[in-house]
Order: C-alpha cells, then sequence, then structure tokens
C-alpha cells in the first residue's frame, strides 16, 4: 500500500470540511447504485443510513443558505466533520488500513474548516451569502462525488 491508496481518504476530508453531509450522502448514493467502497462498514449497508444520508446531504445545503446557519467551526459543526469525515475516509480507505483513513480525513476536514470558511466568508463580502453558497455547493457535491466514484470505480464487491 502507498500513500496514493489514502488519498481519497484525504479527499473526501477535504470535502467534509465544507459541507459536513456530503461525503455521506456522496457514499450512500455510491452504495444505492451497489456500488462498493474499498473499507469494510456494515453501517454502510444498512437501508435506513442510505436515505438518511442523503436527506440530511440535501437538508445541508438548503439550511446553509439561511442567514442564521452557524458557521462550520461552531462545536456541532466539527463534531459533524469529525463524524461524517471519519466514516467516509474509514469507507473510501484500503481494507485493513480503515482506522488510517478515518485519521487523516479527520486530521483534513477539521482544520481545513477554517480555511473554507475563510474563503466563503470571502465569498459573501463579494457576491452575497446565497451565491457564493451555490458555488461552493458546485464546488464541493462535484468533488464529493468525483472522490467516491473514482475511489469505487473497480466496480461492484460481493
Amino acid at each position: 500500500m502507498t500513500i496514493l491508496n489514502l488519498l481519497p481518504s484525504v479527499l473526501i476530508g477535504a470535502v467534509a470540511s465544507a459541507r459536513s453531509m456530503t461525503p455521506m450522502a456522496a457514499i450512500a448514493g455510491a452504495r444505492l447504485t451497489q456500488r462498493r467502497t474499498p473499507g469494510r462498514l456494515l453501517l454502510l449497508d444498512h437501508p435506513l443510513f442510505k436515505v438518511g444520508a442523503l436527506f440530511m446531504g440535501v437538508g445541508e445545503l438548503l439550511g446553509d443558505k439561511m442567514r442564521s446557519a452557524p458557521d462550520r467551526t461552531v462545536f456541532l459543526g466539527l463534531l459533524a466533520r469529525v463524524m461524517s469525515a471519519g466514516i467516509a475516509g474509514a469507507a473510501l480507505a484500503p481494507r485493513g488500513h480503515e482506522r488510517l483513513g478515518a485519521g487523516l480525513a479527520v486530521g483534513t476536514a477539521v482544520p481545513l474548516a477554517y480555511a473554507t470558511l475563510a474563503g466563503r466568508k470571502a465569498g459573501m463580502r463579494r457576491i452575497g451569502q446565497t451565491r457564493s453558497g451555490l458555488i461552493e455547493d458546485a464546488l464541493i457535491v462535484a468533488a464529493g462525488v468525483a472522490v467516491v466514484a473514482l475511489a469505487v470505480r473497480g466496480g461492484r464487491r460481493g
């Protein structure tokens, strides 16, 4: 195994830094199409998890545009990022290296949350909350889907 095998875990941590539920929604989408992640996590096969993750992903995208939406660096925002990045990072890590993948994803998500927040605030000053949020959504959702698609591209696993 090389560090490149763990790159999807690091990248999904970067996705979680900006949108905490997008990693789980992207993995749920892959699982609904019968794609399997490299890491083995039984939670990902539960139907309630798949549907719930998709709804939470959509809900976060809608809620982020509200003026009352808290910063991603508040305690609950960081906790959501830790949980989501950890689960997604483990799922995208090579079999047997799930804990390392989880740690790398969390280690990427938490500090990068501060950087993505600074970028979003700069965008809000320039083009407003809704427009900057929609642009960030498009970039982060595309990145999340791409990372998961590349990690599971090897096909179905039984």
